[in-house]
């Protein structure tokens, strides 16, 4: 086992505090947006314990390129998840991730055109998927699928807005996907000036909708409204499931499903990938086309993933898995006691990342914010804690 040395990325959206705070370090001059456990060749961890030729610290991708036996069954195919600290202080972009099939293609049809990896208007840049899980460390509020269109049009009743209204003649509960489908793609495409108009009736008449969710919703929409004045993403946050976490709490997003996180602080998991196709809340290169293209229409009912409580943990240790429907990660959090100890039975190739108190896993010391790469051939690791910690668990 080494400890691993998360990439720090740097986006705008990001919290000046959340993280830093989880660290134990003051607030940072500069936004820290995620910090990245992982092989993605973007921005790989560092090995603490390994050094290349040169006496340099190695990447893990570096690394599990001369030691594929770590991954075990994914040594041809290498490390299939990527693990993230995310802090968000703004709205992220509105955005869905490609299908496996669209990813292939998309990376393939890029590279054949000779766009560089890093280009601006690059829009896949690797060959797969990004199904994702966020768990909750702080209150999270995400935006998340499309919520189901009845509900979708209470709102638009209690808004009653006649610029809005002009849009319910395409759409019907009898055919849910294909409303939705009508309704976005007409808003993305619209002309700029019918759009701030549209925009302009919805923000006068959001006093209009009474407590509760709808006033939630709107809440989101001013707030949106205020930081990207006129942009599609506005009218994106009337569609979507408004989703308030607690800790512990999750959201589990598939392929297609357009969402946008909203503020807080959360350990994600995904499949190896950085393909995000945006649409708006941002101003990185947003691909309205290729956004349709991969997006999932249908409703979804509900966003969250409830934990299940695991059976054979050592005393003193509360396990608690996110059952998610995909093979590239599985999640656990576990809930350690004062003074618990015993062996993790985990099955590499594993990363443990400790969120709060300090942890001992092997010969490793984990703080907040540490983390543990536990390769395939690793016999289960000996942890302990002396005065309580929490910590996550992805493996493949």
């Amino acid at each position: 086992m080494d400890q691993l040395v998360p990439a720090v990325r740097h986006y705008s959206w990001g919290s000046r505090s959340l993280i830093p705070q989880l660290l134990g370090q003051p607030e940072s001059s500069q936004p820290v947006a995620e910090l990245w456990y992982g092989a993605h060749p973007a921005a790989p961890s560092q090995l603490g314990g390994q050094r290349d030729a040169h006496g340099a610290s190695m990447g893990l991708d570096a690394y599990l390129q001369q030691h594929p036996q770590q991954l075990g069954p994914h040594a041809e195919t290498g490390l299939p998840f990527l693990l993230k600290l995310l802090a968000a202080d703004e709205v992220l972009s509105l955005q869905a991730h490609p299908s496996m099939e669209q990813a292939r293609e998309g990376f393939a049809r890029e590279n054949s055109l000779g766009i560089d990896l890093d280009a601006a208007s690059r829009n896949y840049k690797d060959a797969s998927h990004k199904p994702e899980l966020i768990v909750a460390l702080t209150p999270f509020y995400a935006m998340a699928g499309f919520r189901p269109l009845a509900q979708t049009l209470e709102l638009f009743a209690a808004l009653g807005s006649p610029e809005l209204d002009r849009y319910l003649g395409m759409v019907s509960t009898d055919d849910e996907e294909a409303s939705l489908q009508a309704l976005f793609t007409t808003w993305i495409t619209i002309p700029a000036a019918a759009r701030r108009e549209l925009i302009s009736s919805v923000v006068d008449a959001a006093p209009r909708v009474p407590s509760g969710w709808m006033s939630q919703v709107m809440d989101t929409v001013l707030e949106i409204h205020q930081q990207y004045p006129g942009d599609i993403g506005v009218l994106g946050a009337l569609l979507l499931n408004h989703v308030q976490l607690q800790p512990g709490e999750a959201v589990f997003l598939a392929a297609g499903q357009l969402h946008a996180y909203v503020r807080g602080l959360g350990v994600e998991v995904m499949a190896n990938s950085d393909n995000v196709l945006r649409g708006g809340l941002t101003s990185k290169n947003v691909d309205v086309p290729e956004l349709v293209k991969v997006l999932s229409f249908g409703a979804l009912a509900q966003p969250q993933v409830h934990a299940q409580q695991t059976a054979g943990t050592p005393a003193g240790v509360e396990a608690w898995e996110y059952q998610v429907p995909v093979e590239e990660f599985n999640v656990t959090r576990y809930e350690c006691s004062p003074g618990a100890q015993g062996d993790l039975l985990a099955t590499g190739p594993a990363i443990a990342l400790c969120t709060s108190g300090e942890l001992q896993i092997g010969q490793l010391r984990l703080n907040p914010g540490d983390a543990a790469w536990i390769p395939a051939d690793t016999p289960a690791p000996h942890l302990s804690t002396p005065s309580g910690a929490q910590f996550f668990l992805a493996y493949a």
